[in-house]
């Protein structure tokens, strides 16, 4: 792979290749990965707020030997004086060997892609894919649960506006799940989407409650609603604090072996009641962005094979 923009662009076995490089890499010495991009530097371009997909692919860039450059607030930047995001990935380009970007709007990694002859990572672009936080979820369900494939899911919250599922269930419909969709109908998954299900015959069901599902799913992966992707803050007002997860909600009334992700940041959809439990994976899945995100620099980059025949 040149670049990785979006999940439509990875078939299963690319998938899979990538998370067993992140198990490879994951397995080798400090001293070993210092090798790996040796003399190589990455450019990340955040053009909207970020905590772990920035510094993951930093940390995750110099646990590898790389150099890091790092593109400055927006109102620092030339961004600031006008300069166009085509012209900014063009001078980007000149001094990087990846470019790593995140951007408010949708179809800007891939726009990004289009103008630089340097490999580019999508990290995340408006509403639409989050790639390298997909990749990452995948791994880390794997690491868990032993196994990608007929799983049962529930995805709950903001699935309109939520990139990291519109991602992640693309992905999965190469491992045959059933998926349960628990949000109010204004967030609901975009139609689009369920389409894609129907045609790849992947079992759903739409619900407002996650309680009709939760004894029956292995994973309940959670999201928090976003005000910044509301149109209209009335609209967020309706529905923000609508799912609440705790001890007393969850314990005893799902699987044993039930894991909680979550992207992060959360606000108050997860009690802190819940970080001490078993069912608490999303701390340990923001921590596996590392090892994956090594792996998709890597790819790109064309160093699997040199390093991994």
């Amino acid at each position: 792979m040149e670049n990785i923009i979006s999940m439509n662009d990875m078939g299963k076995d690319e998938i899979l290749d990538i998370l067993e490089l992140a198990r490879k890499i994951e397995n080798c010495s400090e001293e070993e990965k210092l090798k790996f991009l040796h003399g190589k530097i990455i450019s990340t371009l955040f053009f909207e707020p970020s905590t772990r997909t920035k510094m993951s692919f930093e940390s995750a860039a110099m646990r590898l030997g790389a150099n890091v450059l790092s593109l400055p607030p927006v109102s620092q930047s030339s961004v600031k004086k006008g300069e166009s995001f085509t012209d900014t990935i063009k001078m980007v380009e000149a001094y990087s060997d990846v470019i790593v970007v995140r951007h408010p709007f949708d179809g800007a990694a891939r726009l990004a892609s289009e103008t630089s002859k340097k490999p580019v990572i999508n990290a995340g672009d408006g509403s639409n894919q989050h790639p390298s936080q997909t990749l990452l979820d995948l791994y880390t369900i794997l690491e868990e649960k032993g196994a990608l494939e007929n799983l049962q899911i529930a995805f709950v919250g903001d699935l309109k506006y939520g990139r990291t599922v519109h991602s992640l269930v693309k992905a999965l419909t190469h491992f045959n799940p059933t998926i349960y969709f628990v949000a109010p109908q204004i967030l609901q998954m975009p139609d689009y989407l369920l389409e894609d299900l129907r045609k790849h015959n992947i079992k759903y069901e739409i619900l407002e409650d996650f309680r009709g599902c939760l004894d029956k799913i292995d994973v309940f992966y959670m999201t928090r609603i976003q005000k910044e992707r509301f149109p209209d803050v009335e609209d967020y007002e309706k529905v923000k604090g609508i799912y609440i997860i705790n001890r007393e909600n969850i314990q005893k009334k799902c699987k044993d072996d039930m894991i909680i992700l979550h992207p992060l940041p959360r606000v108050d959809e997860i009690d802190k009641n819940l970080d001490n439990t078993k069912y608490a994976l999303y701390f340990k899945q923001a921590r596996n962005g590392i090892p994956v995100r090594q792996a998709m620099m890597m790819t790109v980059l064309k160093k699997d094979k040199e390093f991994f025949l």
